[in-house]
């Protein structure tokens, strides 16, 4: 399989990696311990319905934990839910996270394009409420959408979900990178799962708590017979007893996620600044990355300096030219600001 997302410091060793979406900060100290603790019960199975977890993060969201399915990683989830559906038909805005149409494309669904804009940041729109008058059996969006990390506003998400019950379309929403907003826990759709059993609210520990190693992701639908279906297509230990003890301990960190959105926050206007200094195009960003474009091959050319970016040419929508960048600690962003004007100096001495 062709390797297409961030992170692939195994093909590109010993480099400074902007390429995937982690917190900054790095996995907290008391969520390392934990993932030991899981490490050293290794002659037991995992507990194939993560009931501890599963009751400490349904307390932590105040919803019934019978709301909630487990999988590793949100990756996981995205391929068992569409092998639970089954769908003939689905509405796919792009560009977009790749494994959507992986998993569509696995059961034979007929995929229809929605193309979003640049001026609005590669977000759904209102047209997108039109699109859903041809009834696909399933939508997937993402908020913060990736790759420019912008979020759909909370009022047009309520028409789509309304407009996805009315015509009993399967709506999965990714909320994966949700946990950097300040916000977050009033613009999330987790809440009305309750209300729109068409609505599945997709997550992960993974970003947030800087885990992808352990991977863990969950989601969230009040349609009790769905998760009955993806809990049978799943295979029954896929979440470890070190991913399952790694996220119990998570779910305590507060101080620890406050500060990573602070942070976030703060280095994501500096990045942003830089760039409009060296009149880079890019997307305003609501998350803790960055899309932006260059005619100038900066995969390569940060690559040559140790650092690794993000080339987004493969993501149907986008196209040559459009790179992102993930935000990090601010002495990690000075290097790959000091590394993106050498870059442009060199071009622009090479042009004369």
């Amino acid at each position: 399989m062709k390797y297409t997302h961030g992170g692939d410091i195994y093909t590109y060793e010993n480099m400074l990696d902007f390429s995937v979406n982690l917190n900054p900060l790095g996995p907290p100290a008391a969520v390392l311990e934990a993932a030991k603790k899981g490490v050293e019960q290794a002659a037991a199975y995992p507990d194939s319905r993560c009931r501890r977890l599963r009751k400490k993060l349904a307390g932590k969201l105040g919803i019934p934990g019978e709301r909630l399915i487990f999988g590793n990683g949100a990756a996981e989830l995205i391929y068992t839910l569409v092998l639970a559906e089954k769908p003939k038909r689905a509405l796919l805005p792009v560009p977009a996270f790749s494994e959507y149409e992986q998993a569509l494309s696995t059961v034979g669904c007929q995929i229809e394009y929605a193309d979003t804009s640049v001026e609005n940041g590669f977000i759904a729109d209102e047209s997108i409420l039109e699109r859903l008058d041809t009834v696909p059996d399933l939508l997937f969006l993402c908020s913060p959408s990736n790759p420019s990390g912008r979020k759909i506003p909370g009022e047009l998400l309520m028409k789509i979900v309304e407009k996805c019950q009315e015509k009993k379309i399967r709506f999965v929403l990714d909320e994966c990178f949700i946990d950097f907003l300040p916000d977050a826990g009033e613009i999330s759709m987790t809440e009305q799962t309750e209300k729109f059993p068409s609505l599945f609210v997709l997550r992960a520990f993974t970003k947030i708590y800087a885990m992808p190693g352990l991977r863990l992701g969950y989601g969230i639908s009040s349609d009790g017979a769905l998760l009955e279906r993806m809990e049978r297509m799943r295979q029954p230990w896929s979440v470890s007893l070190p991913a399952q003890e790694a996220g119990m301990a998570a779910l305590d960190e507060k101080e620890y996620t406050e500060k990573a959105r602070k942070m976030v926050c703060e280095e994501r206007e500096y990045i942003e600044t830089k760039f409009s200094e060296m009149r880079i195009k890019y997307i305003s960003s609501d998350a803790n990355f960055i899309l932006f474009y260059s005619e100038t091959d900066l995969f390569t050319q940060l690559k040559n300096r140790g650092i690794l970016i993000r080339d987004c040419s493969d993501y149907r929508g986008l196209g040559r030219g459009w790179f992102r960048t993930a935000v990090r600690s601010h002495e990690e962003n000075m290097r790959l600001i000091c590394a993106l004007e050498d870059v442009l100096k060199k071009k622009k001495e090479d042009d004369r």
